[in-house]
């Protein structure tokens, strides 16, 4: 039997030792039928990515450009492989990743591409969550999953090449979600199907450390939301719905800033709980007054924020 080719695109930056990681996971699912051309997409400036990308005989390209889109497109640009793979430099695969894509794409030659299970893990990869997710569907439910907080998980996405080359190359001017665009315009072919098939360790960065990335990623949630979700009206019941699902796709963001809020305040961080406050309002103004009402989690922080933390007592102080 012919040995099958997969490009698998790596972006990195920085992280040579979780580079090595990555590269290794990829190179463990190498089998006399399968192959792996790894095409690293370096924006960053650690010299030993190029040394990690050539110990797994990987080839190595310096991108000038900033984002994982730009480092990305570098591979897109140079891949030969008769289909195409992800994997973020944080991220590890799994060893039933891409067989089980590919056999699907094998049995239904309707099918452009396949999307498969992940796992989401801390940053020492134990696992935080079950696999995930169960079931998107496709065609129009697929699409509309994508469009209400289904986030496809590149890592765990094969795509047939001369698909991917239609599909075009990521947009370099979204430095936040560009895969979630990349993989709507996929999506609205109506041609991708799912396998149910844990494929990937996703890293998660921990609760409330990464504020300015969430508050850029919302501006680009929002302009890829309206990019995809307004084409394709018919897949919503209707203004209410689309609403609805818009409101659903920022929820995760929402939902990181109160979290954020409520254990700053809670441990007296008063400058960092109000940053995380006012990051909640600038993503749902509406919901966070209505979350300072009803919910306690926020009426909590905003009341621990706003009322003077008891001082603690000195030594020899009356009691």
């Amino acid at each position: 039997m012919a040995s099958t080719l997969v490009s698998v695109i790596v972006p990195t930056r920085d992280r040579p030792v979780l580079l090595r990681e990555a590269l290794a996971s990829i190179r463990a699912l190498e089998t006399d039928t399968l192959k792996f051309e790894i095409l690293v997409g370096d924006n960053g400036m650690a010299l030993a990515n190029k040394a990690a990308a050539e110990a797994f005989g990987a080839l190595y390209m310096t991108v000038s450009k900033a984002g994982a889109g730009a480092a990305r497109n570098a591979g897109l640009r140079m891949a030969t492989g008769a289909f195409i793979a992800f994997l973020d430099d944080d991220d590890v695969w799994l060893p039933a990743n891409i067989t089980a894509q590919l056999d699907l794409l094998r049995e239904q030659p309707g099918l452009e591409a396949v999307f498969g299970q992940v796992i989401s893990t801390d940053q020492s990869l134990r696992p935080e969550t079950a696999p995930w997710p169960d079931n998107p569907g496709s065609g129009d439910a697929l699409v509309k999953a994508m469009l209400s907080s289904y986030y496809p998980q590149l890592g765990a996405t094969v795509v047939r090449a001369s698909v991917a080359r239609e599909i075009g190359l990521f947009d370099e001017a979204l430095l936040g979600d560009q895969d979630w665009d990349w993989q709507l315009r996929l999506a609205r072919r109506r041609k991708v199907g799912f396998t149910p098939t844990p494929g990937v360790l996703f890293r998660q960065r921990a609760p409330g450390s990464f504020d300015k990335l969430r508050m850029r990623r919302v501006t680009f949630a929002r302009r890829v939301f309206l990019r995809h979700a307004l084409p394709e009206r018919k897949v919503f019941a209707g203004p209410l719905e689309l609403a609805r699902c818009y409101g659903l796709t920022l929820r995760q963001h929402f939902d990181y800033f109160v979290d954020a809020a409520a254990s700053r305040a809670a441990t007296g961080q008063r400058g960092a709980g109000w940053m995380a406050l006012i990051s909640a309002f600038r993503v749902f103004p509406a919901r966070a007054l209505y979350h300072m009402a009803m919910k306690p989690k926020l009426r909590g922080a905003v009341l621990r924020l706003i009322t003077p933390w008891p001082r603690r007592p000195t030594a020899g102080a009356a009691s």
